[in-house]
């Protein structure tokens, strides 16, 4: 099929793209790598009067390390993110989340931008964005907000991005120097969305116990799930024995994923304990290694 009829702009600076959004609101989409809106178009999906194509303004593809942090333009691209020795360095996580993005073609198009705003509960950026307290940074023709990603995602391909508002950039915190992570998915075949994804971050104190821990699973409902009351819970204990599979146990018990064509939500509810399971135990030996260099 073919898109319905549209107008296409392409503005050059990011004031002119502010405009044009908050001059068009609800009737435009923003277009970058157009690896979701472009095939949604086709279907006649999403049927836009007002497209915006921010791909020529430059200023919103990079990644720049600042003390504890790491900001990420726009329409940066997930090979950019993928291959980033910065990124290997600072906050490994993110790179082998980028990895892991459909195919080799789409990351080349596709962008870290496009990826949250779209907000598709199972993708890997989103689900990085609640591990690593990231903040969104929103910019309209009336100013620039910073979102903390805990209140950008509302349901499934729904932000809390006010008409006129573009993603401009997205702020990680980097990883600590004795900082362990890990990421566990599961596909039905390579490219695809995963069913159940699983992230944790993991720092040990001085006596061993575990100091911060953040834990994030994507998959399993209408946004990405972070899950603050376990990592409370978790602090202090000593990682021996089965601790990460008690967790990973309590996890499952906590979250009610629904089912769909892709899974019931009791093979979720099993994916669940066994990938967070695997992401706790791959942060601890990081983690250990580390404190032990």
């Amino acid at each position: 099929m073919k898109p319905a009829k549209f107008e296409y702009h392409a503005p050059e600076t990011l004031d002119e793209a502010l405009i044009l959004a908050a001059q068009y609101g609800d009737d435009a989409r923003i277009i970058a790598g157009g690896q979701s809106l472009v095939p949604m178009m086709n279907l006649r999906l999403a049927q836009p009067d007002h497209i915006i194509d921010i791909n020529h303004i430059e200023g919103l593809s990079y990644i720049r390390p600042d003390s504890g942090s790491i900001e990420i333009g726009a329409v940066t691209r997930h090979h950019q993110i993928e291959y980033s020795s910065e990124l290997m360095q600072l906050c490994p996580p993110l790179p082998m989340a980028a990895r892991n993005i459909g195919h080799y073609a789409l990351r080349e198009r596709g962008t870290i931008g496009g990826s949250l705003a779209l907000a598709d509960p199972a993708a890997e950026l989103p689900l990085m964005a609640m591990l690593l307290d990231a903040g969104i940074v929103a910019q309209s023709a009336a100013g620039k907000r910073t979102i903390p990603a805990r209140d950008f995602f509302i349901s499934v391909f729904t932000t809390s991005l006010e008409p006129g508002e573009i993603v401009a950039a997205i702020r990680f915190r980097a990883l600590a120097h004795r900082e362990g992570w890990g990421f566990r998915w599961l596909a039905r075949r390579s490219g695809d969305y995963a069913v159940v994804n699983a992230a944790a971050t993991l720092m040990l104190d001085g006596a061993g116990k575990v100091g911060r821990i953040a834990m994030a699973l994507g998959g399993v409902g209408s946004t990405p799930i972070r899950l603050a009351s376990l990592e409370q819970s978790a602090s202090g204990l000593a990682p021996a024995g089965g601790w990460a599979g008690e967790i990973a146990a309590e996890a499952a018990a906590q979250v009610e994923p629904e089912s769909d064509k892709h899974a019931s939500a009791v093979y979720r509810k099993e994916l669940i304990e066994v990938l967070l399971c695997q992401a706790l135990e791959d942060a601890l030996a990081r983690a250990q290694r580390q404190s032990a260099a």
